[in-house]
């Protein structure tokens, strides 16, 4: 392997101490922490356990962590009841409802009552276009955990070449906004672009995040390109990412593991958007760049 791994899971401990340190001050200012609200419909065993380490990360940043999680045959109406009273508690920060939810909910209408302004996950269709016009707004946690880990490795992105292989609107579409706002020239390809190595081949930053394990190959890659692998798939027990790690890491100039690259960037940058939902609220001041 010539690849020098990117090592998320030490920034990730780095990013939650920075959020840590600025609590005090604003709990000095206000007279209460942050609040993070966690809603998790029915028991869903890997929602769980993602949830209990929200919880947990949230704590031990000094934060608030509030968790409400209905039976799994909540109605539609209790559930938006819910979010309402959430949206007007004053101790509410950041709302997050851990998705999937039960078939017989509609998850876009749940995400669309979220009131924006505590929409630390960064769906509302409102942070959307905030990210997209460069007002602030919610990035959503992956893809701006992905570009910390990316300026931290490579500094001033403007002018390099960067292709993100996936089109969700949870990381492929806000990523490629994110890298066009740094003054990267972005494609964004996806499982059906047609010669997808013919585009990687000439990136210098290459995200993937297309759903399927192993699907990006090394040969693909520009020699000294930095890889960012979002994909988490589970193979044979074996958690895997999307893109094919021993061949990629042998032409890759940097790369991200996958356990430990980007996953714990996730929890990290939903405290940090939680500290910033806080302090806007508040109207306290707060150098967001320093975290």
């Amino acid at each position: 392997m010539s690849a020098e791994l990117i090592d998320g899971k030490s920034f990730a401990a780095g990013l939650r101490a920075r959020v840590a340190e600025h609590v005090p001050a604003f709990q000095k200012v206000t007279g209460r922490v942050p609040g993070l609200a966690v809603v998790l419909v029915g028991e869903d065993p890997a929602s769980a356990v993602y949830v209990r380490s929200k919880g947990k990360a949230t704590r031990e940043a000094g934060m608030e962590s509030f968790e409400h999680r209905p039976a799994a045959n909540v109605s539609q109406a209790e559930l938006l009841a819910l979010v309402d009273t959430l949206n007007a508690d004053p101790a509410v920060d950041g709302i997050l409802v851990q998705l999937p939810l039960p078939n017989h909910l509609d998850a876009q209408e749940v995400l669309l009552r979220i009131d924006p302004d505590k929409d630390v996950d960064g769906f509302h269709p409102v942070n959307a276009g905030r990210l997209v016009t460069g007002l602030p707004g919610f990035v959503p946690c992956t893809p701006l955990g992905c570009l910390m880990l990316l300026e931290d490795r490579l500094g001033d992105l403007s002018g390099l070449d960067a292709v993100v292989v996936g089109r969700s609107n949870i990381v492929g579409k806000p990523m490629a906004a994110l890298l066009t706002a740094k003054s990267c020239t972005v494609t964004i390809a996806h499982s059906r672009t047609r010669n997808l190595p013919h585009y990687l081949r000439h990136a210098d930053i290459v995200v993937a995040a297309v759903g399927i394990d192993h699907f990006v190959q090394g040969d693909w890659l520009k020699p000294g390109a930095t890889v960012i692998d979002v994909g988490i798939n589970r193979v044979d027990g074996k958690l895997t990412g999307d893109v094919d790690f021993d061949s990629a890491a042998s032409v890759a100039g940097a790369i991200t593991p996958v356990p430990g690259g980007v996953g714990p960037m996730t929890i990290a940058c939903l405290l940090r958007n939680t500290l910033v939902a806080a302090h806007r609220r508040e109207g306290v001041p707060l150098d967001e760049r320093a975290i």
